[in-house]
């Protein structure tokens, strides 16, 4: 599939993108019968696209299947732009279906009556992946005007299929918007999840930990396996995301699932910042510097806490594809969210979380050049509390740290004072893919083996730069996620972040807290 390696290597994924365009371009689709004129037209979604979708050859279409045989599937909620009055409710359907909806209330015997909802198809053509011709019906309702605090049921369906009849009643979900107030909360947090048996396991954990949300840090689904963000990546496979999105659906059904873009996330085929797949399965909160390109950078607040997602393939050295792409726009975005954070009364915490690592030691990617130079200066000017990365997978947790130097040993169970120290870095990224490796001995709660340094790299413009540090305090080399719970106090009292790492076995590997004074 794709551009040859030879020019591939010259090229950046907007011009890769544009020269498949040229490659399957509308007289070779028709005369080879391969996609429909819907594929033909920039690539598979159109944004604000409606139920009218393109169905490939060999499969059924809209007038030929009853809606009733259909049933939804893949349910994720995403935060809109304010989480204590909107939400969005995702879902899929297998094929093309008629007027999908919502309904919503506050009693599953009490719904509304039907909203519409919108269909984004995305359609992959034999050649691109490593299917046939396939294609992925997306369906997308946005809530506005929701009660802070709430408890919502709510079901979804299309022509032929009513959440409301009664024995679709099991097929209905709920979801809790944020609270208007400073309340005490608890949220998760891995990367790098994939489809697999320890992502199943991790995921079987989530929801008794009971979490007003749930961040993924990038590397999603893996329907791009290679990861360089390259029209000649080997083994990409769409339906990788059916599988996904099946497999946490149990989660995602009634706790946002709020992502950050990673590396293996960038699928070239779909638009020329390899998004346009994403676009098409996520609604995320619409307050970015630049939608276009970045769709995966936002913020948003909960209680007393800012959480910002950011993109770090736009300042990525190590996998360069998408390097510079918003010119510089993310990195004054996010000083101006930082500087207007911190200043915020009611905040008193800021948690950043992207998939590169400002700070690991992992045999194979290590950290992060592009991060350590962008954005670790604001992190530290704005003192942000904790931030959270993916890409290696592993679980290693950081000292304090400021100016690349530890400022505070933090060891298990210790505190850190993140306006006077410096910032905690925790790399997650054991969600479910396959191990990576430390070069130093393991050290994690009850089998505790510090050491006084360690031989890493850091990927910098032109290659890999060798380091030796002294900050890696915690190192755990099995699938495992994040648990982090929040604790407001009154004006003048330390208010808490309690962060733990827990083990898909259930053990506790790391527990520290963060502490800052409340506003």
């Amino acid at each position: 599939m794709g551009v040859p390696e030879r020019l591939a290597e010259r090229m950046s994924m907007a011009e890769q993108h544009e020269y498949l365009r040229a490659r399957f371009s509308r007289r070779t689709m028709i005369r080879g019968g391969a996609v429909t004129l819907g594929a033909v037209t920039g690539g598979a979604f159109v944004p604000g696209a409606t139920a009218q979708a393109a169905v490939p050859s060999g499969r059924p279409s809209t007038e030929t299947v009853d809606g009733a045989h259909v049933a939804p599937f893949g349910r994720h909620l995403a935060y809109g732009t304010d989480p204590r009055t909107e939400m969005t409710v995702s879902w899929q359907v297998p094929v093309a279906v008629k007027k999908p909806f919502i309904r919503i209330g506050a009693h599953p015997w009490d719904l509304s009556r039907k909203i519409d909802a919108e269909v984004r198809s995305l359609f992959t053509p034999a050649g691109v992946g490593a299917s046939g011709n396939h294609t992925q019906y997306y369906v997308h309702a946005k809530l506005t005007h929701l009660r802070p605090g709430r408890t919502y049921y709510y079901g979804v369906g299309h022509q032929g299929f009513d959440p409301a009849e009664p024995h679709l009643l099991g097929t209905l979900g709920t979801f809790t918007t944020a609270p208007a107030r400073k309340t005490p909360f608890t949220f998760t947090a891995f990367g790098d999840e994939g489809v697999s048996y320890h992502a199943l396991a991790n995921n079987s954990l989530l929801l008794g930990q009971n979490p007003a949300f749930h961040l993924h840090a990038g590397d999603i689904a893996y329907g791009d396996p290679t990861g360089q963000g390259r029209t000649d990546d080997t083994g990409f496979d769409s339906r990788v995301w059916d599988q996904f999105l099946a497999q946490t659906e149990s989660v995602a059904k009634s706790v946002p699932w709020m992502p950050a873009y990673g590396n293996h996330d960038m699928e070239a085929w779909y638009s020329p910042n390899g998004y346009g797949g994403e676009e098409a399965r996520w609604t995320l909160p619409d307050n970015g510097p630049d939608k276009k390109n970045l769709p995966g950078v936002y913020s948003f607040t909960y209680g007393n806490t800012a959480v910002i997602s950011l993109d770090a393939n736009d300042i990525s050295f190590e996998i360069p594809a998408n390097l510079g792409i918003s010119g510089g726009t993310q990195t004054t975005w996010l000083e101006a969210q930082l500087k207007k954070y911190r200043a915020a009364p009611d905040i008193d915490f800021i948690v950043v979380f992207f998939h590169h690592c400002a700070y690991c030691t992992s045999t194979s990617h290590a950290s992060e050049g592009g991060v350590r130079q962008e954005w670790v200066p604001l992190f530290e000017k704005y003192t942000v509390d904790l931030v959270i990365n993916g890409h290696n997978h592993q679980y290693e947790r950081t000292d304090v740290i400021k100016g690349d130097k530890v400022t505070r040993k933090l060891p298990i169970g210790g505190t850190a004072y993140p306006e006077t120290d410096g910032v905690v870095y925790v790399t997650a990224g054991a969600a479910g893919r396959s191990l990576y490796a430390f070069s130093a001995p393991l050290s994690y709660e009850g089998n505790e083996h510090d050491v006084d340094s360690v031989s890493s790299f850091v990927n910098v413009k032109g290659g890999k730069q060798n380091e030796t540090v002294t900050w890696s305090r915690v190192r755990y080399l099995d699938y495992s996620f994040l648990r982090v719970d929040v604790t407001p106090a009154p004006k003048g009292h330390l208010a808490t972040l309690t962060v733990r790492g827990i083990a898909e076995t259930g053990d506790q590997v790391d527990h520290f807290t963060v502490a800052r004074r409340a506003k």
